[in-house]
């Protein structure tokens, strides 16, 4: 059953990548919400973030928790930030709004929290895991990633990083190597290695190392690649 059989009468809209691809549509649809010639707006990402509207009342959110599957430590951070927005796109007028999440994971924090709007409830929540997994701000991060045409010399060449790191360096966690969350993109493969370190002079020490090895195996000069302080895992 589709919303218009719910809804009979009911004038919605769709904003989403697919939908905006149209040079000036991204305004077009959102002027179209805001004039109140459409009733109900269905989207992506795109329409929870920075929109004032004041007729708006009414915000659901499905499948709230899908990010938090994401294999990246910041997954909780941008849900919360995600849901916290899209709630505040309710009840910017007159009328007070009301904000629905619909999720299968009611009891996690970032979901607990966002419904509550507690943001520093979050805040110390999200510092306690982080500290407790030697994330940043308590240690420092780099995420290692080698690519290759062939899935095969991808998974060779990580796992040659995986010996040059066997056993870990003092003061070093090493997670990996393991596929990337994505991992072909644009025709090439991709294996990663988290490494988190106590201290900034040691990470670097680690990946000299690892830059001297590549150099030394002769790698291309795309094969490798260091990314320090990763706003993204994926």
């Amino acid at each position: 059953m589709c919303s218009s059989d719910l809804l009979p009468g009911a004038r919605i809209a769709r904003l989403d990548r697919d939908s905006a691809t149209a040079k000036g549509a991204f305004e077009r649809i959102l002027q179209s919400f805001r004039d109140g010639d459409t009733d109900i707006l269905v989207g992506t990402q795109m329409i929870a973030k920075g929109h004032d509207i004041p007729n708006v009342t009414l915000v659901g959110v499905v499948l709230a928790d899908i990010g938090l599957s994401v294999p990246d430590f910041r997954a909780a951070e941008r849900s919360f930030q995600l849901l916290t927005q899209a709630a505040g796109r309710a009840g910017r007028g007159a009328v007070p709004g009301r904000v629905i999440i619909q999720t299968l994971n009611p009891e996690h924090y970032a979901i607990r929290f966002a419904a509550e709007q507690d943001y520093a409830g979050f805040y110390k929540k999200e510092l306690d895991f982080r500290k407790w997994m030697r994330y940043p701000p308590y240690s420092a991060c780099a995420n290692v990633l080698v690519r290759a045409g062939k899935q095969e010399d991808a998974l060779a060449m990580a796992t040659q990083l995986g010996f040059v790191l066997d056993p870990a360096p003092p003061d070093v966690r090493v997670m990996g190597p393991a596929e990337a969350p994505l991992l072909r993109l644009k025709n090439e493969f991709r294996y990663q290695i988290l490494l988190k370190a106590l201290k900034r002079t040691t990470l670097r020490a680690v990946l000299k190392d690892l830059r001297a090895f590549a150099g030394k195996e002769r790698w291309s000069a795309t094969a490798l690649m260091i990314d320090v302080d990763p706003i993204s895992l994926t």
